[in-house]
């Protein structure tokens, strides 16, 4: 099994030794995540990640040479070095299971157990969640954007190679169709989908040449990459090797609207009726809506949405929001500093509905359950219990979830410019 113990800051060892000096390392303590706002102006945030999450902390192990480079590095004394030696998270989870949709405060995940093993946890879990979160958010925002039509993850190249894994598998929970990653085919059970870049053309002597190849390899139901030279002519050449039965032809350049205004009435004309236009080229959710009424079928999307269409990070933060005193007794902490003070105590969270079923509000109970009535939902579940993981929900599940919630918030939530939170948070203490 691959540890995930290093994939932290040297602080987090370093706390935990202090901790472990000052004898309070195993008070019993309660951590939140969540954000202080939806980062860049949107109306939703959509939880990705969980999951990852979850498998990441079922890893979260120290093996001896992992103990004896932090004991020769000086990052821990022996005493430290012998805690780790023996570490698994023992505690309990509680969260928004994965697909659910946030706002600011929402208490997305919530980690107990004691100081010493919550703390260390706290590096690895926001950089898989703000990660994904930030991705899932891009591609829901996209799909809006994109209507019926499918969206294609294509975007492994614009980032690193263990990333454009998590990142098909963000986009496939907040609606994508499909992704280029063969790993993330392999590893999640997402769709794969591609057929030729521009080089396969510029390999043979002609544009017909590598048309007649790829029909060979693949059949006439394959996409043709028509733009590497004039893309009228590769339209007509590859009608010309297929015949009516070409099934989609991709578009990489140029004014795509009109380009595709001009490649469907080309199509058509030709008895093409039937052959699909899908378009590339560093499409984000403007560009997809500015789309919406040209004759496109599909959008392979890359760098917008591995970069989270310029929001790379939602913003999460992982806090102490409770911790036994010297009795055994908790006691809500919380930060107070200008522009980052957060609320103490633990959190419990429902959606709140009208009678229509339309979410009018995000209840978050501190130190108490959130007050909720027969239309409203509970938001968090338990995911892991007494250290081990009771969550079993599937990817198919969190793809439904995003769905049914996004259904929920009121229509302006659906809006891509910049504003307000579509539902605001209230607190009951």
């Amino acid at each position: 099994m691959d540890s995930t113990s290093l994939l932290t800051d040297h602080y987090e060892l370093t706390m935990l030794q202090a901790a472990l000096r000052s004898e309070k390392a195993h008070r019993h303590s309660v951590f939140e995540v969540f954000a202080r706002r939806l980062s860049g102006g949107r109306r939703f945030a959509v939880m990705a990640g969980t999951g990852r999450v979850l498998d990441a902390i079922e890893r979260f192990r120290f093996r001896p040479d992992q103990i004896e480079f932090l004991t020769r590095s000086g990052v821990v004394d022996a005493p430290t070095a012998d805690w780790l030696a023996d570490f698994r998270f023992r505690g309990d989870v509680w969260g928004y299971p994965e697909g659910e949709l946030w706002f600011p405060g929402s208490p997305v995940l919530r980690v107990e157990g004691t100081f010493a093993e919550a703390v260390v946890l706290e590096t690895l879990i926001l950089s898989i969640l703000n990660a994904d979160s930030a991705i899932a958010t891009a591609a829901a925002r996209m799909t809006i954007a994109a209507g019926d039509r499918p969206c294609i993850e294509m975007g492994s190249r614009r980032t690193n190679e263990q990333a454009a894994v998590a990142a098909a598998r963000a986009a496939w929970v907040a609606g994508f169709a499909a992704t280029s990653n063969l790993e993330a085919g392999m590893k999640y059970q997402i769709p794969t989908v591609g057929t030729a870049a521009h080089s396969f053309t510029l390999l043979h002597d002609s544009e017909r040449e590598a048309f007649e190849a790829q029909v060979a390899a693949l059949g006439v139901g394959t996409t043709l990459l028509v733009d590497t030279y004039d893309t009228e002519t590769g339209v007509a050449t590859a009608i010309e090797v297929t015949g009516p039965g070409l099934g989609a032809v991709r578009l990489d350049s140029g004014d795509l609207g009109e380009v595709a205004k001009a490649t469907r009435a080309q199509l058509d004309a030709a008895g093409n009726t039937d052959t699909k236009i899908t378009v590339t080229s560093d499409l984000d959710e403007y560009a997809i809506a500015s789309l919406a009424i040209a004759p496109v079928d599909s959008y392979g999307v890359g760098t917008s949405l591995v970069t989270g269409s310029g929001v790379p990070t939602v913003g999460f933060v992982y806090k102490l929001v409770s911790r036994a005193d010297d009795d055994g007794q908790m006691i809500a902490v919380a930060k107070k500093s200008k522009d980052k003070a957060s609320v103490g105590g633990r959190k419990s969270a429902v959606r709140r509905l009208d009678d229509r079923g339309v979410a009018t509000a995000e209840v978050i109970g501190v130190d108490l359950a959130a007050t909720a009535d027969e239309n409203d939902r509970p938001l968090q579940v338990q995911l892991i219990a007494g250290g081990e993981r009771v969550d079993s929900s599937t990817l198919a599940d969190a793809r439904a979830r995003m769905k049914a919630s996004l259904a929920e918030l009121p229509a302006g939530a659906r809006r891509l410019s910049k504003g307000d939170p579509a539902i605001p948070t209230q607190y009951q203490q």
